[in-house]
């Protein structure tokens, strides 16, 4: 086993923040059960939001940001984990209050542990990542109450970023007539090219509305908020379910009861970080099978490595990233 290895810190710089990249020796890992030499990381929203001084992310300095890896257990003190296994890790406290992703070894809790799932490489996972992890439980909460492409249209807000493009694609090739919102003029081809079928632009989807309008759309998975969340509310058709995954325009909302009361609308709120293992082993299942994107690796993901990983960062704070970021790591 490698003495030493690569690793991306942030760290506190006085009121700011100081991110690069440091060569760590074994004591450093943190605890943990499962030892990891990474293969792949992948970079989101919140990754960025780490690097920040008031970001809201980090809870202890210094950290390896990275909220997701793939790789093969190098060491396990726990029985149901065996060197060689190749494994992944989304959420829980990873690149928050734990060592994540963006390093070439990581030593994580047991409990935090995915086994590969047959049907799905290490990049495409992480190709999947938090994003994609984020799509698939919101593609099941509306597969759950029971939206079907024959009740109708469906949305998705944000459309550009991991988890709308993941969305997209998946949605259309589900069978629903999807329309993909974004602010992005210049992107409207590569949506289309996942399987929407109409853009809409961000300002159309943000204006003041009235409590209830045209009904349109059975399904949405929205990873905006603020004005738009009520706007989609006031559109959806009769027990229409609205997947709430994001809060890129703001946490605050101002809507009326009447979608709830008049057409039955439902919103499920989506939490990729503690799900159940329970549910998050049969997920990761569906996505490796019915719920597995055809554009995943080809114009969904890209790729960088561990030395760019910092601009990718920079980009995606700036909305300047399409889709997801995959990290190759060894």
């Amino acid at each position: 086993m490698a003495e030493t290895y690569r690793a991306l810190v942030v760290d506190k710089a006085g009121e700011d923040t100081e991110v690069k990249l440091v060569e760590r020796s074994m004591d450093d890992l943190p605890e943990g059960e499962v030892t990891i030499r990474v293969a792949f990381s992948s970079v989101n929203y919140k990754d960025g939001l780490a690097t920040l001084p008031k970001g809201g992310v980090v809870r202890t300095y210094p950290l390896v940001p990275g909220i997701d890896l793939a790789g093969t257990v190098i060491a396990s003190r726990d029985p149901r984990f065996a060197e060689g296994d190749e494994v992944l890790v989304t959420g829980y406290d990873l690149g928050v209050a734990h060592d994540g992703g963006f390093a070439e070894l990581a030593r994580v809790p047991a409990d935090w542990v995915v086994k590969r799932p047959d049907g799905l490489t290490l990049r495409q996972c992480m190709a999947f990542g938090t994003a994609g992890f984020t799509a698939a439980l919101a593609l099941d909460a509306l597969d759950r109450h029971g939206v079907v492409p024959a009740a109708g249209p469906a949305i998705v807000t944000g459309a550009t970023g991991g988890v709308g493009s993941i969305a997209v694609s998946m949605l259309s090739a589900a069978g629903f007539e999807v329309t993909a919102v974004t602010g992005k003029a210049g992107e409207h081809d590569y949506l289309k090219s996942l399987g929407a079928s109409r853009i809409l632009a961000r300002e159309e989807v943000s204006a003041d509305t009235r409590p209830l309008e045209a009904a349109t759309w059975a399904a949405a998975v929205d990873q905006v908020g603020g004005s738009t969340l009520p706007w989609l509310m006031a559109r959806m058709r009769y027990r229409g379910a609205i997947a709430c995954t994001g809060l890129t325009g703001g946490p605050a909302f101002k809507a009326t009861v009447l979608p709830f009361l008049l057409r039955a609308v439902s919103i499920h709120g989506i939490d990729s970080v503690f799900c159940p293992m329970a549910e998050r082993l049969v997920l990761w299942q569906r996505m490796a099978g019915d719920l597995k994107p055809p554009h995943l690796t080809d114009m969904i993901a890209a790729e960088t490595g561990l030395d760019g990983v910092k601009d990718v960062l920079a980009g995606i704070l700036k909305g300047g990233v399409r889709g997801r970021t995959v990290v190759r790591i060894a």
